[in-house]
């Protein structure tokens, strides 16, 4: 007999070489009966049936409001321009930390959540800890606390020379990019024919422990007069042009091949003439990376509005073409030799005033979702028979919204009898239709999330819905309790056993509503209506908050 798995009858026999060296190839490939991630897809697997129960709901169990913008980030809610945090995990608001009022000078312009790497030796043990990257209006880089709102880190970026206003991934918690706001000079500056040949500024970071790799300029004299914006992404530097080209680059070429001096933070440096400290105030950081010359060209293809998508196996990219007349179109082309692919060319031809969108699915899988108004299309990439060289789109599955009482007839005839023609049709999106308003996917449970709306005069109503990833198969529907206005501008979140709607009305009105799963009685299915239903308030930390 074959020695048993671990906790079997065989459990205490000694393993055979051939078992043993079985057991270390599957280790080295990351399977283990016993590890901690085999258990937490257990249990995500089980949180996924008993959140998909007809007799599971989601409470609105308490909402807020704020006169500045509201985030969310992994069960956490910022508020105040992210001096107030609060856990959105409890079925009350606990509020984790609370800042005092700050200066404008030290308003936070962007933010992104840094989480631990796994397997890594770090230098302290705050750096287990999820921490808050938050870039100031002043050019301060800060590293918080995301428990506690501490100041783990200081960086100070660069003097007036430019302003640092947007951070983004280069690599998902691995390297940061801080880019500044456009360069443009003042009116009389201009006027005096002073040329500005710098356009933006980025700076980019290695994280858990930040590390400074460079900083560079793009300058139009290198990269040409019209360039409009500029990003890197999984190590390719993207600039984007007026006239709708986008031209890719590779980053880490660029680095090796221009880096003039490599430098620490925290350690003094003797630049261009100025001796001080990386990453100190006054000098901050040097600009050690000079392009002095065009680097070699990737890729370029030219798109409406640079609207330019990479993914898919084998690889593609997703543009419109680049006329006014072809928004709505989208083209799926080959990135190895630029052919279409066959039935590359994805129109809905939808009369609506939004626009539908198409993106590269994120779970990876290499597939495509379409949304329209009120259909949503998952595509993939099948090969062509007797032709390996070109691939073809098909269709995995349709999603289509709940429109059976829809009327829309050109002609009626009235109780007399009188023919009564109608001047127009109701556009695709029109509100008293159901539409779908967002799509996102929840990776750990592996479902795809939809919102649909349908407004009629001033009472809009939306419901969540989940849909099985791999078939698109309704699981589940939620409806929003809150009125939904389709002018306002809405958010949604779908976080395993949480949803959380942020909306904005005008004037700056900012409202989070929080939805927790519970199991079901008598009471929790009255809540789950739409008819009014008592709310309290309560006053914690100088804000109000309102429970059902």
């Amino acid at each position: 007999m074959s020695p048993q798995a671990p906790g079997g009858r065989g459990a205490g026999r000694a393993r055979g070489p051939r078992s043993v060296c079985r057991l270390l190839a599957r280790r080295a490939l990351g399977f283990c009966a016993r590890d901690a991630g085999v258990a937490h897809r257990r249990n995500l697997g089980l949180l996924r049936e008993i959140m998909c129960q007809e007799s599971t709901k989601f409470k609105n169990v308490w909402t807020t409001h704020s006169a500045s913008p509201i985030a969310y980030e992994r069960g956490r809610i910022y508020l105040d321009n992210f001096r107030c945090c609060i856990s959105s995990i409890a079925q009350e608001p606990r509020i984790l930390y609370q800042k005092p009022k700050c200066s404008k000078s030290e308003k936070i312009e962007d933010a992104l959540l840094l989480e631990c790497p796994l397997g890594e030796m770090l230098p302290g043990p705050l750096d287990y800890k999820s921490s808050l990257i938050v870039l100031t209006v002043q050019n301060w880089l800060l590293r918080l606390s995301a428990d506690s709102g501490e100041v783990l880190e200081k960086i100070y970026l660069a003097g007036s020379c430019c302003k640092f206003r947007y951070l983004s991934w280069d690599t998902p918690q691995e390297v940061m990019v801080v880019k500044s706001a456009q360069n443009k000079l003042p009116a009389a500056a201009r006027q005096a024919g002073i040329q500005q040949s710098v356009l933006f500024h980025l700076a980019v970071f290695q994280v858990l422990p930040l590390s400074f790799v460079g900083m560079l300029e793009i300058n139009k004299k290198i990269f040409g007069n019209s360039v409009t914006d500029v990003a890197v992404s999984n190590g390719i530097l993207i600039v984007m042009y007026s006239m709708g080209l986008v031209r890719l680059y590779n980053f880490q070429a660029i680095t090796e091949q221009f880096m003039e001096q490599p430098f620490d933070l925290g350690h003094e440096f003797n630049w261009n003439g100025q001796v001080g400290v990386v990453g100190k105030y006054p000098f901050g950081l040097p600009c050690n990376i000079k392009i002095t010359d065009t680097p070699p060209l990737l890729f370029e293809t030219s798109s409406l509005e640079n609207a330019f998508q990479i993914g898919g196996y084998p690889w593609h990219y997703i543009i419109t073409p680049n006329k006014k007349k072809h928004k709505g179109v989208f083209h799926i082309c080959s990135l190895k030799d630029n052919t279409l692919a066959k039935n590359g060319i994805q129109d809905m031809k939808c009369c609506s005033l939004e626009p539908d969108w198409i993106y590269f699915h994120p779970d990876m899988s290499g597939r495509i979702i379409h949304v329209g108004p009120n259909l949503i299309k998952v595509l993939k990439f099948k090969e062509v028979k007797n032709n390996t060289d070109q691939t073809e789109i098909a269709e995995d599955f349709m999603i289509v919204a709940n429109r059976e009482n829809c009327v829309n007839d050109a002609v009626t005839v009235t109780a007399s009898g009188r023919v009564v023609k109608k001047r127009f049709n109701l556009l695709d999106d029109d509100p008293e239709q159901e539409t779908f308003k967002i799509v996102d996917y929840e990776d750990e449970l592996d479902l795809l999330s939809t919102v649909a709306v349908t407004q009629i005069g001033a009472d809009g109503r939306a419901h969540l819905d989940f849909h099985c990833n791999e078939h698109g198969i309704l699981l589940k529907s939620i409806p929003l309790l809150e009125s939904w206005d389709v002018t306002y501008s809405h958010e949604v979140y779908f976080d395993k056993d949480l949803v959380l709607h942020i909306e904005q009305k005008p004037n700056r009105r900012f409202s989070c509503y929080v939805y927790q799963m519970v199991c079901d009685t008598a009471e929790e299915d009255e809540c789950s209506s739409h008819e009014k239903t008592e709310r309290s308030f309560c006053k914690k930390g100088g804000r109000i908050f309102e429970y059902i």
